[in-house]
């Protein structure tokens, strides 16, 4: 990755997925509610094209360090707003206790500190792969999922959340979490 990377938003398209997958972990349910992930994903790509000149350095990973203070300053914005309008989220849905990071990473199951370039790297493609495997599940699974993994919120309190019966979120969880392993699953190589 170089700097023209960022000049071409078809090469930024492509941490979409992270992005969206980040942004929804740093909003949690108490944000969700009124802010669109999917929009901070778009301002914050449109934000990465018009100063790409601030990007500094010419690895993917450093893109992405880049992309991610990119995201939290967007994330930030819209909160911004959010309380400047007057609108009290805080009454709309319960808090999320945990931080967002310690619960991402131990969805990760990181058990050993990422060092060395090449553990950043491997952890960058977990997250990456995470993302899109996310991305592909239906919205319900993937929101009971990363309420209940991500966010640690128990089950009655994601299925307050989505409206639905602990029973039922049971099932999205199930089978979100079935077909997850599915996605993320390595590739056979056809050798036993």
């Amino acid at each position: 990755m170089t700097h023209d990377s960022s000049r071409n938003p078809a090469l930024l398209e492509a941490f979409r997925p992270l992005l969206l997958m980040l942004v929804r972990a740093q909003l949690g349910p108490k944000y969700r509610a009124r802010i669109d992930p999917e929009d901070i994903v778009n301002q914050t790509l449109f934000d990465a094209h018009r100063h790409h000149l601030q990007l500094r350095g010419s690895s993917e990973e450093e893109l992405v360090a880049w992309l991610r203070k990119v995201l939290d300053s967007d994330v930030k914005d819209a909160i911004r707003h959010m309380h400047r309008e007057k609108r009290d989220v805080d009454r709309e849905c319960s808090p999320v206790a945990t931080s967002w990071r310690t619960a991402y990473d131990r969805f990760l199951d990181v058990t050993c500190t990422w060092t060395s370039p090449s553990m950043n790297l491997i952890r960058h493609e977990r997250e990456m792969q995470l993302a899109t495997a996310l991305a592909e599940l239906p919205d319900a699974q993937r929101e009971a999922v990363e309420l209940h993994h991500l966010h640690e919120c128990s089950l009655a309190e994601t299925a307050d959340h989505l409206g639905r019966t602990v029973q039922s979120v049971v099932g999205l969880l199930r089978r979100g979490l079935k077909r997850l392993r599915e996605l993320l699953q390595e590739p056979t190589t056809g050798y036993q």
